[in-house]
């Protein structure tokens, strides 16, 4: 990020809670300000997550999203209201933003992101979070920020159930063997259908709420660095029986990013 911003004195009294905390400060209040963060869809997941990281005071914040927003949409996408229903959601999401923080610079990118536009979009970005609804965009992401060498965030949800993971394959374990991709977790895309959508089994609301500000979380923790991170972990939410539970998980060498053959032939 190189040298950080200094906060003004209206700065400096919006974030008094966070530069109080011990291991965020004044330091890791100027990391935030520094910051560019790229969020993957403005949906469920999204909205709590960009609400929470325009709060924080993450300097800029691009929402990739090419949808329109429905009325179908209010139930669990916070961000939206009955005026809204027809505008483009990064358009919608744009002007709650600035409401709600001055200070953090919002770009909107109405798009969907894809294998052609994915590296373009993430270049601009110092962390990822991706919200969105299918294994395509996740993969695509997934891998692009691989390349770029860039943190994601990743969570989904089910209709009562959630996970979330952070993913820095790029880098190097403690024990030497190189950091899991998305593809150590989930090896092959599920079937197209096999996997019913939110449209058909429905989804709580306030479980979208729940995993988006969880991952507003994990974006800050990797931006200002505090406590382990989610790296090798995943985090399980059962809303139904509300049960949470966190998992590890490791490089697969056969994975196609990372693997022992991708490695050795660089070698």
């Amino acid at each position: 990020m190189g040298l950080l911003p200094e906060l003004t004195p209206e700065e400096i009294e919006r974030y008094a809670r966070h530069i109080v905390l011990h291991d965020i400060g004044g330091a890791g209040q100027r990391k935030l300000k520094a910051a560019k963060v790229g969020v993957v869809g403005a949906g469920g997941l999204g909205g709590p997550l960009l609400l929470y990281l325009a709060a924080a005071g993450v300097g800029e914040i691009h929402v990739i999203d090419d949808d329109v927003v429905s009325a179908s949409n209010l139930q669990r996408q916070i961000l939206f209201g009955e005026k809204d229903i027809g505008r483009p959601k990064v358009e919608a999401a744009a002007e709650v933003l600035r409401q709600l923080n001055p200070h953090v610079r919002v770009v909107g990118h109405k798009t969907r992101l894809d294998a052609g536009n994915a590296r373009g979009l993430i270049d601009a970005c110092d962390v990822l979070a991706d919200g969105s609804d299918n294994f395509d965009t996740r993969y695509i992401v997934s891998d692009a920020c691989f390349f770029a060498k860039k943190p994601l965030v990743t969570a989904a949800v089910g209709p009562f159930d959630g996970s979330l993971t952070t993913l820095k394959p790029y880098e190097t374990g403690p024990a030497g063997r190189p950091n899991p991709t998305y593809r150590c977790l989930f090896p092959e895309k599920p079937p197209p259908g096999s996997i019913p959508t939110c449209a058909e089994v429905g989804v709580l609301g306030a479980l979208t709420g729940m995993v988006g500000a969880l991952m507003a979380l994990e974006v800050i923790r990797e931006i200002v660095g505090f406590g382990p991170s989610m790296v090798g972990r995943l985090a399980l939410f059962d809303l139904m029986k509300m049960r949470f539970e966190t998992i590890s998980y490791g490089w697969d060498e056969d994975n196609p990013l990372n693997g022992r053959d991708t490695v050795a032939g660089k070698n």
